[in-house]
């Protein structure tokens, strides 16, 4: 397996990105595009999921593909970045065919950073402009740290943020795109040794490897924000996409095995409390061998390990801003 030069989700053929936020209300937009419709399928492991149009994505469900997929700050008022985003892609023309109506589809997932420290005070929901914005700032470069949907995201104990990284295997490639908001820790107690150490390539989160003396008090590290516990405000979204030409029911498969990623990174995953729910994308430019089970196999292991390097990442690229609650990961001693 080898990591790519540009490190992102948009080394995978096709695939564009996009980010827009707000500093004022500490929240942002996150955007995944393709100049052609993809396929796409979504798994939910989390207790707590905010979504769009997500029961679409099902392998026995109509439409195959879809536009574009969301990541939004901002808890339900969110899933508004969605409809941005249609409004965009109704402009140029895009969307499913119905008769003579022409029907963006675009699912979406939410996180929740609304006791973040930033002013939420707002008179009209603000992320509707904001996926308009992410929309049209799609392209193969973009930010991921403080940025986009992972603006604001905190985890159980330092800043979250937006991550990505990519590999290739037998002519595949793979990547990663998620905004990390967990109950749980990215690393052991206070360490800065990251639980997903034994994944990095290339010293792209530090290169301190594995905390020597690793364990987990089974503590869930809940926010403490203005004297309460918001242990049940949380969630990681993330995207996994593929350059192999995967159905839809293969993409499901891919987003359950994706999901091993999230445990080996955060401690704990996939708890009651968080949304935690990886798409899977395929753009369809590389065919796969005979034994599709066998190479979906090997996708899938790649790709929990690229999503277990992304939320590392996003995490170690946030970056100190001012009225931040938690500290960010380069503030640890």
């Amino acid at each position: 397996m080898s990591k790519l030069t540009r490190n992102l989700i948009t080394d995978v053929r096709g695939i564009l990105v996009g980010n827009a936020c707000d500093p004022a209300i500490k929240s942002g937009v996150t955007v995944l595009t393709a100049p052609e419709p993809f396929v796409c399928s979504v798994h939910v492991m989390g207790g707590a999921p905010g979504t769009r149009e997500t029961d679409l994505l099902a392998p026995d469900r109509l439409v195959e593909k879809v536009d574009a997929l969301v990541l939004s700050g901002g808890s339900a008022f969110g899933l508004d970045a969605c409809s941005g985003v249609s409004d965009e892609l109704r402009s140029a023309g895009r969307g499913f065919a119905a008769g003579r109506a022409v029907v963006p589809i675009v699912p979406g997932a939410i996180l929740f950073d609304l006791l973040n420290g930033g002013d939420k005070d707002w008179t009209e929901n603000p992320y509707r402009d904001l996926g308009r914005a992410a929309f049209r700032n799609a392209g193969t470069a973009f930010q991921i740290g403080t940025a986009g949907a992972g603006y604001g995201a905190l985890t159980g104990t330092v800043k979250g943020g937006l991550g990505s990284a990519s590999a290739q295997v037998a002519g595949v490639t793979v990547g990663a795109l998620v905004a990390v908001n967990p109950v749980g820790s990215v690393s052991p107690e206070d360490s800065r040794h990251f639980w997903a150490a034994p994944f990095e390539q290339h010293g792209e989160f530090g290169g301190l490897g594995p905390d020597p003396s690793s364990g987990h008090s089974g503590k869930i590290f809940g926010h403490k924000i203005a004297g309460r516990d918001t242990t049940q405000e949380n969630t990681t979204i993330a995207i996994i996409a593929t350059d192999a030409a995967l159905t839809k029911a293969e993409c499901h498969r891919l987003a359950v095995a994706a999901h091993d990623g999230i445990a080996r990174a955060i401690v704990p995953a996939h708890t009651p409390f968080d949304g935690d729910l990886v798409f899977a994308v395929s753009t369809g430019h590389v065919g796969l061998p005979d034994d599709r089970a066998q190479a979906l196999s090997q996708i899938g292991a790649v790709a929990a390990t690229c999503l277990s390097r992304a939320i590392a990442r996003g995490v170690y690229e946030a970056r100190p801003e001012t009225g931040d609650l938690f500290p960010a990961w380069s503030a640890r001693a």
